[in-house]
């Protein structure tokens, strides 16, 4: 409500209560309007002069700071020029305003502390695994295995040879995190086809999907040429990674296929399997840092846990999306777009 008009109705009020008290004791409606119009004017210098001064002078004092702290100005600034027509509901305004804002804040805050511990705890466990073992073997060698049984010595170590490759995977997974968030890489955007770096992609981890006895398909169709502007290394991690993601959680005996589908000024491509699918539920974790829909079952297929992350990072670097769908029992589809590009 306007400040003026405010005052204008208390001093009404008491004018109006003025003349009536005059009406009753005088029974004069002359005298009682006369009354009326001099308590109406003497009420509203009064009131308005108390209110001005007291009140409402303060409210907009508060309404100014609220108002240019928020627009982020320092303290000494914040009691600016800025005023306004109606400080109360503007201030009510803006209070309310900065508590939504301040629930959001504190809403995120909770947010991200709970992400904190979990992310250490998993990243102390991801790391623990792998040397707890290796100390198991190294210790075991040490007293004595090599001499005793130099054939089970080898296989010692060997696999502590392997979990010495996880822990690495595992270091450089985390610095291209750190890196890919820091903004420390920096994309090197070229024109490249896709088609290409799809069948090289496939090519380099068809070895593996046939140990796994996945096939890897990508049909006749596609095989036209498809120009995008990326850059051409990180697009072909990306596909790496969900590829292979692909073949640890594939069905023995099924199909990962990778579609392209042309849109208008972008392209989707999709790596879609036949395997064992996630859960409804976990669908908005997955490109979380270590996080594994089955975690005994992950950690046996091994990896670092961050390939989804990572494969999140470089597409939102690129200003594209990445995005998941699955029928748990059924399969998995990732998709994620790219700028497209005349030929």
């Amino acid at each position: 409500m306007n400040f003026k008009l405010l005052v204008l109705i208390n001093a009404a009020a008491v004018g109006l209560s003025i003349a009536i008290v005059s009406f009753y004791y005088q029974h004069d409606l002359k005298s009682a309007l006369i009354i009326f119009g001099i308590s109406l004017s003497v009420s509203f210098i009064v009131f308005y002069f108390l209110f001005e001064k007291y009140i409402y002078r303060r409210i907009n004092t508060i309404y100014k700071l609220i108002h240019n702290l928020k627009l982020g100005k320092d303290l000494k600034d914040a009691l600016g020029e800025h005023v306004s027509d109606d400080p109360i509901t503007d201030a009510e305004r803006e209070v309310r305003d900065w508590a939504k804002e301040k629930k959001t804040e504190i809403d995120r805050l909770k947010n991200q502390e709970k992400f904190r511990r979990e992310f250490l705890s998993n990243i102390s466990h991801e790391f623990k695994t792998p040397l707890f073992a290796i100390q198991g073997y190294v210790e075991t060698l040490q007293d004595g295995l090599i001499d005793d049984d130099p054939e089970m010595a080898k296989g010692f170590l060997e696999k502590a040879s392997k979990n010495l490759d996880r822990l690495s995977y595992l270091i450089h997974d985390l610095d291209e995190i750190s890196k890919l968030e820091s903004g420390r890489i920096s994309l090197n955007i070229e024109k490249f086809d896709i088609v290409e770096l799809i069948k090289e992609t496939i090519e380099n981890l068809d070895d593996k999907a046939k140990s796994q006895k996945i096939t890897l398909v990508f049909k006749q169709k596609y095989q036209n040429v498809c120009f995008v502007k990326a850059d051409r290394k990180k697009i072909q991690q990306v596909l790496t990674n969900l590829i292979d993601n692909s073949i640890k959680y594939g069905m023995a005996g099924g199909d990962t296929d990778v579609r392209i589908f042309p849109l208008f000024e972008q392209v989707l491509i999709e790596v879609t399997d036949n395997g064992q699918g996630i859960e409804e539920k976990n669908l908005s974790r997955v490109f979380e840092r270590f996080f594994r829909t089955d975690k005994s079952r992950s950690r046996g297929i091994g990896g670092s846990g961050l390939g989804l992350a990572i494969v999140k990072h470089i597409i939102e670097a690129h200003q594209q999306n990445v995005n998941v769908r699955s029928t748990e029992g059924i399969g998995t589809t990732f998709g994620f777009t790219l700028e497209k590009t005349k030929n």
